[in-house]
């Protein structure tokens, strides 16, 4: 019976609990940008319980709308459509109650420079309800950002909005949540009319400055004064086609408060653009034909002779990567012979202080191509296309990526349509300044380039003239170009499934580079040895063609790699980075693709190239070779030649490249004709000398490039004659680079360093052992053997076997685990069996010298132990390490303290370094500390002077005997040399591949320089003799040829030396055990182990 009551009690429940799961009063389930999105755009709570304030407030709007005809699939893509990012706002009037404060302390009052900041609006629309849409209106609801900042950033649109209010130093953001209706009328629009809830920022009392509290907005804890507002109207108008005339989306944003109300704010008018979710519609031929008549227009871009123009059948795709929110520099109009005021004019733009400011030079004045609509088609036969789009002008102060992503228009905007064919390569369009139809009085002529030379590297050119009849104010031509850098050529790419892009170069500056080569040239002996010695880089013979060969040149003559002045400054400077980007190299311009690169197109098709360099056969590897490249070098102090496009040739016998350099002048129209041998707005006085390292005996040439800069203009005394255009000469040197090469010759250094290492351990163990068997068959002289000596040599080996230990074992756990991470190919090389193998052979060898090291030690140690025990009231006649240990660490002490003091004091002059840290080559991070770096340097030269300790324990204990054979000493000075004779002959290779814990020489230590590769073996080669002298001729001459006193010699008849043996024998150690019980009783411990 209860069984039966809780199923009927389930049965009807169960409608009841499928209703509740399925409510959702803020449509948290509706897809609000279906198509668009996936319903990630910002949440809102879409109740609409403001309709009544909506049908009251927006009476007028619903009274003219339309009956709406679309679907629910366009009523989704409404949203996308209908909103807008970074458009503008101004207010109405003169802004008695302006709507924002801003608080300016971010910059000085007094600051030069300063940028205007801008007024930006974002609206967003967040949902829109079309399953109960009405028949003139569609319930809709959105968000406005308006937003007053000095760095053009506007107000983020999260996934949950709710109204905002915030103001901090040079940035004002308000937020407006909004609920309404959208209608369509007959007059061609789409309306918005919305009611909104806000925070509005509290005016103060001070009607004069009714912000004063913003200018606080820095301090901790700061909460601006707010009133919570919900009578804010917004009216926004689209066009529901857009074409030239009509892309302009207007809006109102008013208060609906009274003037005495305390939230009441002047009305906000706001302009931008439909985007790119809206459909362009080409429409506008009469005024096309009328700017481009007759066709093709000869502007001075034309006049200026052939440029190798597109003419192909991707000429939409070309335009989209070249232009499309990218940045075209502005040309001076060096040409301008008109009235001052004219020529100081850009072009038809309305223009601010900052812009005039540059008295017609425009330098940073920048056009940014927006909006770029391109559709490609066919004329009867012919290729052209059909193109939109806006040109923005930039000032100086506006950052170019903030410029484009603005869709405000205005005085700094022109709207563009027009037409491309492919039989002219012109593009010319008729464009609008600002707003309608009222103002297309410019012409817009555009091409793209795909020959290059010296003074033309812009693959896009263009230029803004005036149409004759316009009524519309005079003002010279505009040319305006986007320069090609040499990395966007890498591949020659094909451009949106069409025909690759086949360029080609024409070399103008070859006759001035041959010149300069022959008066360059050195002719001497030395210089035909060197020539016939070493090797340069130079086509490969085994390239599977020419264009390969030349592309694998080209990046080994490409350099990306700081610098420093030549000669090296005495005290601090700025050490430059220097770039150099092979443009075109014989007869290829750009990179040809490898097909190893899965995604990258092939290049096909050969450029054009000067009659001088094609060739049908393939050249010698050794005949120079034309070249275009673009040099860039970054710092203040080198802005005369922060850019150059150069041009000449390279010759492959002895690395070098002579080339003449051009460089932009960006000056005021008036300084180009007092200007002379200027070619096309650029100085191409200039000579560039490139020197290279050579490839082959990297290991003896410090393999650093050579760049050489110098203006071949007159004057230069500082008189009255002087060219403007000179400059200072300029030397710079690379740090050391890496040829394409040059991982096989770090791999095949590394192999024979670790080579090195091994025969240098084994002639250590060598020696070793031979001092073994030396003190066995010597055992009258093992208590003369300095342990100090021997442990400065154990320490020296226990280094590595501690710090490399851990990685060791690490290694051979990562190579046995199974399922382990694969590792990165770039790491494969470190990990190889050849080097692993190396590794483990240095280790064992280490142990094995560390081993032998604590032998002689334990030898030592208890040869001394027993002659204490045979005479214990005689213990100063013992030798004791206690004072060599004492003055050997006073000495290296000393030693630490001056060449701190030298380190430090050579960093003066040395470049400041900010990094407190540094990353190895596995690219771990570590602390930089000077002292702990140069101790390290230090434990190594303690190490190269290990016989110190046996120098001074030879002094105190004044010998009469030989306790180092000489295989030993004089062996291991000779291995402990050997790293600072090679480092010496050897120019140390920069080696960014592995971590130098196993290389035969650590060239980042300052004691592996010039200097201490000499004066390291100088001073080792000292103590090596002086322990020779002082065991060839011991004490006793020393003394009688020095004239000292000789009264604490040790004599031979001491009691000590009584029962030592003169002649080798097995059972010494026996019998000195044996003796020693004789004499000091019974108790003794008995330890005849020592074999």
């Amino acid at each position: 019976m209860v069984s039966r009551s809780l199923q009927l009690v389930g049965a009807f429940l169960l409608p009841l609990l499928a209703v509740v799961a399925s409510f959702d009063p803020f449509h948290r389930d509706a897809n609000p940008m279906a198509g668009a999105g996936d319903g990630q755009g910002p949440f809102i709570p879409h109740e609409y319980v403001r309709f009544a304030d909506v049908k009251r407030q927006c009476k007028s709007v619903l009274s003219s709308a339309a009956e709406l005809t679309f679907d629910a699939n366009r009523a989704n893509g409404l949203m996308p459509e209908l909103s807008f990012v970074k458009g503008d706002w101004k207010h109405d009037g003169d802004g008695g109650a302006p709507l924002l404060p801003f608080d300016g302390t971010d910059v000085a009052d007094d600051a030069a420079g300063v940028r205007d900041p801008l007024a930006l609006a974002s609206f967003s629309l967040t949902h829109v309800d079309a399953a109960r849409r009405g028949r003139t209106a569609l319930n809709v609801s959105g968000v406005l950002g308006v937003a007053i900042s000095r760095n053009g950033t506007g107000p983020e649109m999260g996934q949950y909005v709710s109204p905002e209010f915030k103001v901090w130093p040079g940035n004002s953001e308000l937020k407006i949540l909004f609920e309404g209706v959208y209608t369509e009328n007959d007059d061609g629009e789409s309306v918005l009319c919305m009611v909104g809830d806000a925070v509005l920022p509290a005016r103060g009392g001070d009607a004069a400055n009714p912000w004063d509290w913003a200018k606080h907005s820095d301090r901790d804890r700061f909460q601006p004064p707010i009133n919570k507002d919900g009578n804010i109207l917004l009216v926004l108008r689209y066009p529901k086609t857009l074409t030239l005339t009509t892309r302009a989306v207007h809006g109102v944003l008013t208060s609906t408060n009274g003037k005495t109300n305390a939230a009441y704010f002047d009305a906000v008018h706001l302009l931008s653009q439909l985007g790119a979710y809206s459909n362009y519609q080409f429409g506008s031929e009469e005024l096309v034909g009328k700017a481009c008549k007759p066709y093709p227009y000869h502007d001075d871009v034309l006049a200026g002779g052939d440029r190798g123009l597109y003419k192909g059948t991707s000429f939409c795709g070309i335009l989209d990567r070249f232009t499309s929110e990218d940045v075209l520099a502005i040309v001076p109009n060096r040409r301008c012979n008109t009235t001052d005021a004219l020529c100081r004019r850009l072009g038809p733009f309305e223009t601010d202080k900052a812009v005039d400011a540059t008295d017609g030079g425009f330098t940073g004045v920048r056009i940014v191509m927006q909006e770029v609509r391109c559709e490609p088609r066919t004329d009867n036969g012919e290729i052209s296309a059909r193109v939109s789009a806006v040109f923005r002008a930039v000032p100086p102060w506006e950052h170019a990526y903030t410029a484009a992503k603005r869709s405000g228009l205005g005085g700094m905007t022109l709207s563009a349509e027009g037409v491309w064919r492919a039989s002219t390569g012109q593009l010319c369009m008729v464009a609008c300044l600002g707003v309608g139809d009222k103002a297309c009085h410019s012409r817009v002529c555009l091409y793209m380039q795909t020959t290059f030379s010296a003074t033309r590297r812009s693959i896009t050119v263009g230029q803004i003239t005036r149409i004759d009849g316009g009524g519309a104010a005079n003002f010279p031509p505009l040319t305006f170009q986007r320069t090609v850098h040499p990395m966007e050529l890498w591949s020659r790419f094909g451009v949106s499934g069409g025909e690759p892009l086949s360029l080609a170069y024409r070399y103008t500056k070859i006759k001035q580079a041959g010149e300069f080569l022959r008066r360059s040239e050195p002719f001497d002996f030395g210089t035909v040895i060197a020539k016939s010695l070493l090797s340069y880089p130079r086509k490969s013979g085994d390239a599977a063609d020419e264009t390969t060969s030349l592309s694998n040149l080209a990046e080994e003559l490409t350099l990306h790699v700081p610098a420093v002045p030549e000669p090296l400054p005495r005290g601090r400077f700025e050490r430059p980075f220097l770039q150099l980007e092979v443009l075109s190299l014989g007869s290829l311009v750009g990179r040809a693709s490898p097909a190893s690169f899965p995604g990258t197109p092939v290049a096909v098709g050969q450029s054009m190239a000067s009659p001088s360099s094609s060739s049908s056969s393939k050249l010698d590897a050794t005949a120079i070779l034309n070249v275009s490249a673009e040099l860039t070098i970054s710092g203040e102090a080198y802005v005369n030649v922060s850019t150059l496009s150069l041009e000449g040739v390279y010759n492959p016998v002895d690395g070098r490249m002579y080339l003449i350099g051009c460089r932009r002048i960006q000056a005021p129209w008036r300084a180009f004709s007092a200007m002379g041998g200027v070619e096309e707005g650029m100085d191409c006085s200039i000579e560039v000398r490139v020197e290279y390292p050579p490839t082959t005996a990297r290991w003896l040439i410090n393999p650093t490039a050579k760049v050489h800069i110098a203006s071949t203009r007159g004057g230069g005394g500082g008189g009255a004659g002087d060219d403007q255009l000179r400059f200072n000469a300029t030397a710079l040197q690379t740090l050391p680079i890496l040829y394409r090469e040059q991982r096989q010759d770090i791999l095949s250094r590394r192999s024979v360093e670790g080579i090195l290492r091994i025969v240098t351990l084994a002639a250590a163990i060598a020696a070793e052992f031979s001092q073994l068997m030396y003190i066995k068959s010597h055992t009258d002289v093992m208590p003369y053997v300095s342990v100090v000596m021997l442990g400065v040599q154990a320490v020296g080996y226990s280094v590595p076997l501690i710090t490399g230990a851990e990685a060791l074992f690490a290694r051979i756990a990562a190579a046995g685990a199974d399922g382990a991470t694969p590792t990165p190919p770039s790491y494969e090389v470190d990990k190889s069996q050849l080097y692993w193998t190396i590794d483990c052979i240095v280790k064992i060898l280490i142990l094995a010298a560390f081993l032998l090291t604590l032998r002689l030690v334990q030898k030592v140690w208890r040869s001394r132990i027993r002659l204490l025990t045979r005479s214990p009231l005689e213990p100063g006649r013992v030798p004791s390490d206690r004072k060599v240990l004492v003055y050997t660490s006073g000495a290296h002490l000393v030693g630490f303290m001056v060449i701190l003091a030298a380190h430090y004091v050579s960093m003066l002059g040395r470049p400041v370094r900010s990094e407190a840290s540094y990353m190895d080559a596995r690219g771990e991070a570590h602390a930089l500390r000077e002292w702990a770096v140069t101790l390290e340097e230090y434990i190594g030269l303690a190490q190269d002077m290990f016989l110190l300790p046996q120098v001074i324990g030879n002094v105190v204990w004044r010998i009469n005997c030989r306790p180092l054979k000489t295989g030993y000493y004089a062996g291991l000075t000779a291995v402990r040399l050997l790293p600072h004779v090679y480092d010496y002959v050897r120019a140390p290779a920069i080696n960014p591949y592995f971590a130098e814990e196993y290389e035969f020489v650590n060239t980042s230590l300052d004691f592996y320089s010039r200097f201490g590769d000499v004066a390291i073996p100088l001073a080792a080669v000292a103590l090596a003799a002086a322990v020779y002298v002082q065991q060839r001729w011991n004490y006793k001459i020393i003394s009688k040829t020095v004239k000292t006193q000789q009264k604490k010699l040790q004599h031979l008849g001491s009691r000590v030396y009584e029962r030592l043996p003169s002649m080798s024998s097995a059972n010494f150690e026996a019998e000195l055990v044996a003796g020693v019980n004789e004499g000091v009783g019974h108790g003794l411990r008995r330890d005849a182990s020592l074999s």
